[in-house]
């Protein structure tokens, strides 16, 4: 099917000035053009993105679409902001971890799993805008809840949490209980 090039100049806009993912219904609504219509433009515009003069791109992340620049973009977007790359600590990325895999979960169940404090790398988290609150646990004292944010999709080019790869939780606590037992046996 042939498109107007008004049809595809306004899911680019649209896809341009929102400020999360707009799904395939919510632009077909907006433009008043049919959900299939939309997906094929959708498609029509990763293709013409993909060209190597092109540094625009459309992510796909909970099942909606975001106009965004291609990674390899980035040290110019950087140098044009002067906002040096700061990546994560190592306990913030191994609570980053633990939340991507085990949320919903509770400050008190990343402390215990971890074995130390995490009050420092999720405020740093959430200030980041890689987690979130998202609930409250039922129980005593009602703790906050914890959970990824879209995000942390975008971040790391995920298109959901399915995409995350697997992790065998209980070999990995084996694992971390043997060395812990090995450390206990070398001290005595």
């Amino acid at each position: 099917m042939l498109f107007r090039e008004n049809e595809i100049a306004g899911v680019e806009a649209l896809l341009l000035v929102a400020n999360e993912p707009l799904s395939l219904e919510h632009m077909a609504e907006i433009l008043e053009l049919s959900i299939k219509d939309v997906a094929e433009i959708i498609t029509e515009l990763q293709e013409r993105f993909k060209k190597p003069d092109c540094g625009f791109m459309i992510f796909e992340v909970n099942g909606g679409f975001k106009l965004g620049t291609k990674p390899q973009m980035s040290h110019y977007i950087e140098v044009l902001y002067r906002q040096p790359s700061q990546g994560l600590s190592s306990a913030a990325l191994e609570v980053l971890a633990i939340i991507s895999y085990k949320q919903p979960v509770t400050k008190g169940e990343i402390d215990f799993l971890r074995g130390v404090q995490s009050d420092r790398a999720i405020a740093t988290l959430v200030e980041k805008g890689l987690t979130k609150e998202i609930g409250r646990k039922e129980g005593p004292g009602r703790p906050i809840l914890y959970g990824t944010t879209e995000q942390f999709l975008l971040h790391f080019g995920l298109t959901s949490l399915k995409d995350l790869p697997e992790l065998d939780f209980e070999s990995i606590q084996k694992e971390l209980k043997a060395e812990a037992d090995d450390n206990k046996n070398n001290d005595n």
